[in-house]
């Protein structure tokens, strides 16, 4: 009988210490967003990102300190650019590789018009950190967490008069230099547009002869097509281009390698980029979780140390370096300046736009 009191109160003993132990960790969990139901769970998730230091910036800001909080890892993985293809397959036969995709937004506009991505709301709706995210930089099927621009990017060793719009881009005559421009309509149809006088609140619908025929004037000085940003990258670092429309993260990384690269953020077309959530996958609850997870303005501030790229939450300026703020397109500073890209009428355009701008390429 003593021997099974002393269990007993041992056994009560050590359920306390497991009690408070598992409090605490509720407790640190809660401050940092993550939701208690998830805790002590051996749960994985995998998402799709761009790979490279997004995947480390990523890992840092989201992956790492979500499994601290709540014991759930998240792999990122690598993939093609624009997978709409890989993500429909998963969901048409049900066998999935990733939980998640990071997407560019247009990219998600068409995945969601096929039905192939969930809700971020829950039953009960938008969580409070996700609810805080402009409406510009989320949708029904997409968290934003990262905002990038399309801008133009110089050498400074090679270009004395620099190109400040895109109609000095196009003035071949005027702004001397070789070009390259993007091997995809995305962004280079409303550059040949802004360069042919288009203003940017008239942009959409796109007049699609107006910018062929501002390309056509444009195509023979193109030296090069770049089909990726770290081709933009190394074309700026080895001098191969003088002059090119490029992410302004994907210049940045040019820049902080020595190379004299200069950029203009005047009329820069930006976009956003954000967690979705794949149709009828296992863990979808887990996957909105996560998304309220990111959208906290202290986790997106962390990627900005290493990605140029902005963050969706308004506060997370509160938390970055002003030096560092300068380096992103959504300062204040430049913001007011660039025009937002119409993902809606891309991801209901885009497949025909992009098959007369490659018979385009080939005429």
């Amino acid at each position: 009988m003593q021997d099974k009191d002393i269990n007993t109160a041992r056994e009560t003993q050590a359920g306390r210490r497991a009690f408070v132990k598992g409090a605490a960790v509720v407790a640190g969990a809660a401050a940092l967003g993550a939701p208690a139901i998830v805790l002590g769970q051996n749960r994985r998730l995998v998402t799709r990102d761009p790979g490279g230091p997004f995947t480390k910036a990523f890992s840092q800001a989201f992956y790492e300190p979500f499994k601290k909080a709540t014991g759930i890892t998240v792999v990122g993985v690598a993939s093609e650019s624009e997978p709409s293809g890989m993500v429909k397959a998963m969901v048409e036969s049900r066998n999935y590789r990733w939980d998640m995709a990071h997407l560019s937004n247009s990219t998600h506009m068409s995945l969601a018009k096929l039905g192939h991505l969930e809700p971020i709301a829950g039953p009960k709706g938008l969580g409070p950190n996700v609810s805080k995210i402009p409406a510009n930089m989320r949708g029904e099927f997409i968290l934003g967490v990262d905002v990038y621009a399309t801008v133009i990017a110089y050498r400074t060793d090679t270009v004395k008069k620099p190109p400040q719009s895109w109609k000095d881009f196009f003035d071949t005559k005027g702004f001397p230099g070789l070009r390259s421009l993007r091997k995809n309509p995305y962004d280079t149809i409303e550059e040949a547009l802004l360069a042919d006088g288009v203003p940017p609140s008239q942009l959409y619908p796109l007049d699609l002869d107006r910018a062929f025929r501002k390309l056509s004037q444009i195509k023979k000085e193109v030296g090069v097509w770049w089909e990726n940003g770290a081709q933009t990258s190394q074309l700026l670092k080895t001098g191969e281009v003088d002059m090119i429309p490029a992410w302004n993260g994907r210049a940045q990384v040019a820049i902080d390698d020595g190379a004299p690269v200069k950029l203009v953020w005047n009329q820069g077309i930006w976009t956003f980029e954000g967690f979705t959530i794949l149709k009828g996958g296992p863990n979808v609850a887990l996957c909105r979780e996560f998304l309220e997870f990111c959208a906290q303005p202290q986790q997106q501030a962390i990627f900005t140390e290493t990605l140029t790229y902005g963050p969706t939450a308004p506060d997370a300026f509160k938390y970055i370096k002003p030096e560092r703020a300068k380096l992103l397109p959504n300062n204040p500073e430049y913001f007011a300046s660039l025009t937002q890209a119409n993902a809606e009428y891309w991801g209901k355009h885009k497949d025909a736009i992009t098959d007369r701008y490659n018979s385009w390429l080939l005429s």
